[in-house]
Protein backbone atom coordinates (compact mmCIF):
# COMPACT_ATOMS: atom_id res chain seq x y z
CA UNK A 1 0.00 0.00 0.00
CA UNK A 2 1.53 3.18 -1.05
CA UNK A 3 -0.05 6.61 0.32
CA UNK A 4 0.63 10.26 -0.70
CA UNK A 5 0.67 13.22 1.18
CA UNK A 6 0.62 17.03 -0.20
CA UNK A 7 2.84 19.35 2.55
CA UNK A 8 1.64 23.14 2.35
CA UNK A 9 4.25 25.84 2.98
CA UNK A 10 3.35 28.56 5.19
CA UNK A 11 3.61 32.20 5.18
CA UNK A 12 3.77 34.84 8.76
CA UNK A 13 1.93 37.34 8.25
CA UNK A 14 2.97 38.99 11.68
CA UNK A 15 5.58 37.85 13.42
CA UNK A 16 6.11 39.13 16.84
CA UNK A 17 9.02 38.16 19.95
CA UNK A 18 7.40 38.38 23.65
CA UNK A 19 10.29 37.06 25.36
CA UNK A 20 12.06 34.49 25.94
CA UNK A 21 12.04 30.68 27.86
CA UNK A 22 14.59 28.15 28.39
CA UNK A 23 17.18 29.53 26.01
CA UNK A 24 14.37 29.39 23.30
CA UNK A 25 12.48 32.75 21.79
CA UNK A 26 8.81 33.02 22.37
CA UNK A 27 6.61 34.33 19.63
CA UNK A 28 3.45 35.70 18.49
CA UNK A 29 1.95 34.88 14.88
CA UNK A 30 -0.76 35.14 12.95
CA UNK A 31 0.24 32.18 10.51
CA UNK A 32 -1.34 31.05 6.81
CA UNK A 33 -0.90 27.61 4.82
CA UNK A 34 -0.44 28.35 1.02
CA UNK A 35 -0.79 26.62 -1.82
CA UNK A 36 3.21 25.41 -2.58
CA UNK A 37 3.76 21.97 -1.33
CA UNK A 38 6.06 18.79 -1.42
CA UNK A 39 4.70 15.63 -2.46
CA UNK A 40 5.37 13.29 0.18
CA UNK A 41 4.88 9.03 -0.84
CA UNK A 42 4.86 6.41 2.08
CA UNK A 43 5.53 2.81 1.34
CA UNK A 44 5.02 0.28 4.65
CA UNK A 45 8.17 -1.86 4.72
CA UNK A 46 8.44 -5.13 6.68
CA UNK A 47 11.57 -4.22 9.07
CA UNK A 48 11.70 -0.96 11.56
CA UNK A 49 13.97 0.93 9.09
CA UNK A 50 13.54 3.94 7.17
CA UNK A 51 14.74 5.09 4.39
CA UNK A 52 14.00 9.01 2.97
CA UNK A 53 14.82 9.81 -0.72
CA UNK A 54 15.14 13.55 -1.65
CA UNK A 55 14.34 15.16 -4.97
CA UNK A 56 14.48 18.73 -5.97
CA UNK A 57 15.29 22.32 -4.61
CA UNK A 58 19.00 20.94 -3.84
CA UNK A 59 17.35 18.86 -0.87
CA UNK A 60 19.18 15.82 -2.00
CA UNK A 61 22.20 16.61 0.08
CA UNK A 62 20.56 16.71 3.06
CA UNK A 63 21.94 13.82 5.48
CA UNK A 64 19.55 11.88 7.38
CA UNK A 65 20.78 12.89 11.14
CA UNK A 66 19.43 16.54 9.93
CA UNK A 67 16.36 15.82 7.80
CA UNK A 68 12.96 16.29 10.21
CA UNK A 69 11.32 14.14 7.73
CA UNK A 70 13.45 10.93 8.87
CA UNK A 71 13.08 12.21 12.76
CA UNK A 72 9.14 11.89 12.09
CA UNK A 73 9.25 8.57 10.60
CA UNK A 74 11.32 7.30 13.20
CA UNK A 75 9.33 9.18 16.08
CA UNK A 76 6.32 7.85 14.63
CA UNK A 77 7.48 3.82 14.75
CA UNK A 78 8.90 4.28 18.34
CA UNK A 79 5.81 5.47 19.68
CA UNK A 80 2.97 3.09 17.96
CA UNK A 81 5.49 0.45 17.38
CA UNK A 82 4.74 -0.12 13.61
CA UNK A 83 7.43 -1.21 10.94
CA UNK A 84 9.32 1.28 8.91
CA UNK A 85 8.99 3.07 6.01
CA UNK A 86 10.43 3.94 2.35
CA UNK A 87 9.44 7.78 1.61
CA UNK A 88 10.07 9.93 -1.28
CA UNK A 89 9.76 13.47 -1.25
CA UNK A 90 9.49 16.17 -3.92
CA UNK A 91 10.30 19.27 -2.61
CA UNK A 92 8.41 22.22 -4.22
CA UNK A 93 8.35 24.74 -1.32
CA UNK A 94 11.91 26.93 -1.40
CA UNK A 95 14.92 25.90 0.86
CA UNK A 96 15.54 28.48 3.14
CA UNK A 97 13.16 31.29 2.63
CA UNK A 98 11.46 31.02 5.93
CA UNK A 99 8.15 29.00 4.73
CA UNK A 100 8.25 26.15 6.65
CA UNK A 101 9.63 23.54 4.27
CA UNK A 102 10.90 21.27 6.68
CA UNK A 103 8.60 21.14 9.33
CA UNK A 104 5.80 20.60 6.64
CA UNK A 105 7.92 17.25 5.49
CA UNK A 106 7.38 16.52 9.32
CA UNK A 107 4.32 17.12 9.85
CA UNK A 108 3.32 15.09 6.35
CA UNK A 109 4.93 12.21 7.28
CA UNK A 110 3.36 11.56 10.21
CA UNK A 111 -0.01 12.51 8.69
CA UNK A 112 1.03 9.68 6.20
CA UNK A 113 2.43 7.12 8.46
CA UNK A 114 -1.00 7.77 10.29
CA UNK A 115 -2.60 7.22 7.02
CA UNK A 116 -0.51 4.18 6.45
CA UNK A 117 -0.66 2.34 9.25
CA UNK A 118 -3.91 3.45 10.70
CA UNK A 119 -2.56 4.37 14.35
CA UNK A 120 -2.77 7.77 15.91
CA UNK A 121 -5.28 10.66 17.26
CA UNK A 122 -4.47 13.70 16.41
CA UNK A 123 -3.39 14.84 19.84
CA UNK A 124 -1.05 12.30 19.72
CA UNK A 125 0.67 12.98 16.71
CA UNK A 126 0.38 16.99 18.09
CA UNK A 127 2.63 15.91 20.52
CA UNK A 128 5.37 14.00 18.24
CA UNK A 129 5.11 17.00 15.52
CA UNK A 130 5.87 19.80 18.78
CA UNK A 131 8.85 17.48 19.89
CA UNK A 132 9.93 17.67 15.67
CA UNK A 133 10.09 21.77 15.42
CA UNK A 134 8.52 25.05 15.90
CA UNK A 135 5.76 25.15 12.97
CA UNK A 136 5.31 21.35 13.16
CA UNK A 137 2.30 21.01 15.35
CA UNK A 138 0.60 23.95 13.50
CA UNK A 139 1.17 22.50 10.04
CA UNK A 140 -0.40 18.99 10.77
CA UNK A 141 -3.56 20.92 10.25
CA UNK A 142 -2.50 24.67 8.23
CA UNK A 143 -5.22 27.10 7.24
CA UNK A 144 -5.39 30.73 9.11
CA UNK A 145 -4.24 30.07 12.90
CA UNK A 146 -2.61 32.34 15.89
CA UNK A 147 1.12 30.24 17.26
CA UNK A 148 2.35 31.32 20.50
CA UNK A 149 4.74 29.90 23.00
CA UNK A 150 7.40 28.65 21.07
CA UNK A 151 4.86 27.72 18.63
CA UNK A 152 3.17 24.59 19.85
CA UNK A 153 0.56 26.70 21.05
CA UNK A 154 -1.81 26.65 18.05
CA UNK A 155 -5.07 28.72 17.64
CA UNK A 156 -7.37 27.87 14.59
CA UNK A 157 -9.21 31.11 13.23
CA UNK A 158 -11.97 30.44 10.64
CA UNK A 159 -12.08 32.84 7.88
CA UNK A 160 -12.54 32.22 4.30
CA UNK A 161 -10.65 35.32 3.13
CA UNK A 162 -8.72 34.31 0.03
CA UNK A 163 -5.19 36.69 -0.06
CA UNK A 164 -3.25 36.48 -3.16
CA UNK A 165 0.64 36.82 -2.98
CA UNK A 166 3.73 37.83 -5.11
CA UNK A 167 6.43 35.65 -3.54
CA UNK A 168 10.12 36.74 -4.11
CA UNK A 169 12.70 34.65 -3.05
CA UNK A 170 16.67 35.12 -2.73
CA UNK A 171 19.13 32.96 -3.66
CA UNK A 172 20.50 32.39 -0.08
CA UNK A 173 18.89 31.90 3.23
CA UNK A 174 18.98 33.46 6.48
CA UNK A 175 20.43 31.77 9.38
CA UNK A 176 17.20 31.69 11.88
CA UNK A 177 19.88 31.07 15.07
CA UNK A 178 21.87 34.40 14.02
CA UNK A 179 18.46 36.29 12.74
CA UNK A 180 17.32 35.57 16.84
CA UNK A 181 20.48 36.20 18.52
CA UNK A 182 20.70 39.70 16.13
CA UNK A 183 17.44 40.53 16.97
CA UNK A 184 18.14 40.02 21.07
CA UNK A 185 21.47 42.70 20.34
CA UNK A 186 19.29 45.54 18.54
CA UNK A 187 16.28 45.21 21.01
CA UNK A 188 13.92 46.50 18.80
CA UNK A 189 9.91 46.90 20.16
CA UNK A 190 7.63 44.54 18.10
CA UNK A 191 4.32 44.93 17.29
CA UNK A 192 1.33 41.96 17.84
CA UNK A 193 -0.89 40.43 15.83
CA UNK A 194 -4.10 41.57 17.48
CA UNK A 195 -4.81 43.77 14.64
CA UNK A 196 -4.30 41.69 12.20
CA UNK A 197 -6.27 39.15 13.58
CA UNK A 198 -9.42 41.60 13.85
CA UNK A 199 -8.81 42.25 10.33
CA UNK A 200 -8.90 38.81 9.22
CA UNK A 201 -11.75 38.16 10.77
CA UNK A 202 -13.89 41.03 9.72
CA UNK A 203 -13.17 40.21 6.20
CA UNK A 204 -10.56 43.68 5.95
CA UNK A 205 -8.34 42.70 3.29
CA UNK A 206 -6.53 45.68 3.44
CA UNK A 207 -6.57 46.02 7.24
CA UNK A 208 -4.51 43.04 7.40
CA UNK A 209 -2.37 43.73 5.02
CA UNK A 210 -1.50 47.17 6.24
CA UNK A 211 -0.99 45.32 10.05
CA UNK A 212 1.65 42.75 8.81
CA UNK A 213 4.91 42.60 10.93
CA UNK A 214 7.89 40.94 11.49
CA UNK A 215 10.40 41.36 13.93
CA UNK A 216 12.98 39.54 12.52
CA UNK A 217 13.15 41.69 9.54
CA UNK A 218 15.64 44.30 10.54
CA UNK A 219 18.28 41.62 11.70
CA UNK A 220 17.43 39.51 8.73
CA UNK A 221 18.17 42.85 6.40
CA UNK A 222 21.69 43.17 7.91
CA UNK A 223 22.54 39.73 7.21
CA UNK A 224 21.26 39.00 4.48
CA UNK A 225 20.97 42.62 1.50
CA UNK A 226 18.75 40.92 -0.44
CA UNK A 227 15.77 40.51 1.91
CA UNK A 228 15.68 44.63 1.93
CA UNK A 229 16.22 44.49 -2.07
CA UNK A 230 13.42 42.23 -2.44
CA UNK A 231 11.30 44.16 0.11
CA UNK A 232 11.77 47.15 -1.99
CA UNK A 233 11.48 45.68 -5.56
CA UNK A 234 7.88 44.50 -4.03
CA UNK A 235 6.73 47.69 -2.89
CA UNK A 236 6.86 49.80 -6.38
CA UNK A 237 4.34 47.03 -7.50
CA UNK A 238 1.88 49.29 -4.76
CA UNK A 239 0.23 46.63 -3.21
CA UNK A 240 -1.82 46.22 -0.39
CA UNK A 241 1.32 45.29 1.82
CA UNK A 242 5.13 43.55 2.12
CA UNK A 243 6.42 41.59 4.75
CA UNK A 244 9.01 38.74 5.29
CA UNK A 245 8.23 34.97 5.95
CA UNK A 246 9.82 33.67 8.99
CA UNK A 247 13.57 34.40 9.45
CA UNK A 248 13.22 34.77 5.91
CA UNK A 249 14.01 35.29 3.06
CA UNK A 250 11.46 35.04 1.34
CA UNK A 251 9.51 38.26 0.98
CA UNK A 252 6.18 38.72 -0.26
CA UNK A 253 3.23 40.99 -1.10
CA UNK A 254 -0.42 41.13 -0.63
CA UNK A 255 -2.72 41.94 -3.93
CA UNK A 256 -6.23 42.59 -4.21
CA UNK A 257 -6.74 40.15 -6.41
CA UNK A 258 -5.05 37.54 -8.82
CA UNK A 259 -5.10 39.37 -11.84
CA UNK A 260 -2.91 41.66 -10.26
CA UNK A 261 -0.38 39.36 -8.62
CA UNK A 262 -0.03 38.23 -11.82
CA UNK A 263 0.40 41.51 -13.61
CA UNK A 264 3.43 42.27 -11.11
CA UNK A 265 5.21 38.62 -11.66
CA UNK A 266 4.67 39.62 -15.66
CA UNK A 267 6.33 42.74 -14.85
CA UNK A 268 9.20 41.98 -12.50
CA UNK A 269 12.94 42.27 -13.85
CA UNK A 270 14.76 41.43 -10.59
CA UNK A 271 17.64 38.47 -9.64
CA UNK A 272 15.16 37.11 -7.85
CA UNK A 273 12.47 33.78 -8.34
CA UNK A 274 9.16 35.01 -8.15
CA UNK A 275 6.22 32.72 -7.82
CA UNK A 276 2.35 33.20 -7.46
CA UNK A 277 0.56 31.88 -4.34
CA UNK A 278 -3.07 31.68 -2.76
CA UNK A 279 -3.98 30.78 1.33
CA UNK A 280 -4.65 27.21 1.33
CA UNK A 281 -6.88 25.64 3.63
CA UNK A 282 -6.19 22.56 5.17
CA UNK A 283 -8.90 19.87 5.45
CA UNK A 284 -8.80 17.73 8.43
CA UNK A 285 -7.42 14.19 7.60
CA UNK A 286 -6.45 12.91 11.10
CA UNK A 287 -8.73 10.48 11.82
CA UNK A 288 -6.79 7.17 12.91
CA UNK A 289 -7.54 6.86 17.02
CA UNK A 290 -7.37 2.80 17.19
CA UNK A 291 -4.06 3.29 19.46
CA UNK A 292 -2.47 6.30 21.24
Amino acid sequence: MDVRVKAYAKLNLTLGITGARDGYHLIDSLVCTVDCFDLIKLKKRKDKLVSVEMHGRGSEGIPPERNNAQKAAEAYIEAFGTTGADIIIYKNIPVGAGMGGSSADAAGVLRGMSKLYGLGSERRLKELADGLGSDTGYLLSGGYARITGRGEKVESLNSDMRLNFLLLVPKDGVSTAECYKLYDSIGQSTNGSESAIKALTCGDTAGLAENMNNALYAPACRLNGDVYTAFNELKEFSPLGVNMTGSGSGVFAVFESAELCAWAKSRYRGKFESILLKTKREKKVIKWQKKD
